[in-house]
């Protein structure tokens, strides 16, 4: 059975407003592709095919995108002005379901939104702007084997700022962004479809307050510890450091799996 990826990328960006005046921020580009790609990429190099976008800022734009990506990517024949073979070269195995969810919307309404696109008993949701080397393979097998409500991937950023380490007024030393020994919500979830009973209605149900909080107070949220390289893009300075990371194959990507038999 299909276990469908739900992709939040429909708010407005504000942090890269420079940029996403134009275009929605899974747009902006990250080495000649745009963001929302190489998250895609993640799920496909692990068998996971089905997507389902929810959008929302400048939507169209997403829409368009995708529609054309066929055009452009591959060899087409035309008869007058109807297209009536695309020639596929790499032809992409995946399905993608975008669905306008609305302008000014949260994360849990948006999730509410799509809900009738969701058939499968478990769902992947993560967002637009963050790529990791997450093992989704180990992440699905942990999700499945606890057997509760949800998973979140806890990750352990790096500090924005060099640290001092002191004794007393002494400087011993500089730290360099050292990664953190607290972890954050690294965006990579896995729900059960009873997670819709913990989402109220209206626009503004944010799922990461209520809904998550009542799964973690009722015993039905888990974390799987993921290790490894993840990067979210909230910045241009973001932006600018992950382009630098797959320059420099400090990120490589995930590598291909095969795919998951999952529930």
């Amino acid at each position: 059975m299909v276990c469908p990826v739900v992709i939040f990328c429909g708010g407005r960006g504000t942090r890269m407003n420079q940029v996403t005046t134009d275009i929605p921020k899974p747009l902006v580009e990250i080495n000649g592709a745009p963001l929302i790609s190489h998250v895609m990429d993640t799920f496909m190099r692990y068998g996971f095919n089905d997507f389902i976008l929810c959008l929302g800022y400048k939507a169209n734009k997403i829409k368009d995108y995708f529609l054309h990506e066929v055009y452009y990517k591959n060899d087409i024949t035309l008869d007058g002005d109807d297209i009536v073979q695309i020639h596929h070269k790499n032809r992409a195995s995946r399905t993608i379901t975008m669905v306008d969810t609305g302008l000014d919307v949260m994360t849990g309404a948006r999730l509410n939104a799509v809900r009738k696109y969701i058939t499968s008993d478990h769902f992947f949701a993560t967002y637009g702007d963050g790529i990791a080397d997450i093992d989704l393979h180990s992440l699905y097998s942990f999700h499945a084997a606890h057997g509760r409500i949800g998973t979140v991937s806890g990750v352990q950023p790096f500090s924005q700022y060099g640290l001092i380490e002191h004794h007393g007024s002494i400087v011993r030393q500089f730290t360099e962004k050292p990664r953190l020994n607290h972890r954050i919500n690294g965006g990579f979830f896995l729900f059960k479809r009873d997670i819709f009973q913990y989402l109220s209605d209206g626009d503004d149900c944010v799922l990461e307050r209520e809904p998550l909080e009542n799964l973690a107070e009722d015993g039905q949220l888990m974390m799987y510890e993921h290790n490894g390289f993840w990067k979210s893009v909230d910045t241009q300075k973001d932006q600018q450091d992950l382009e630098l990371m797959l320059k420099q194959q400090i990120y490589k990507g995930a590598v291909d799996r095969e795919p998951l038999n999952v529930l």
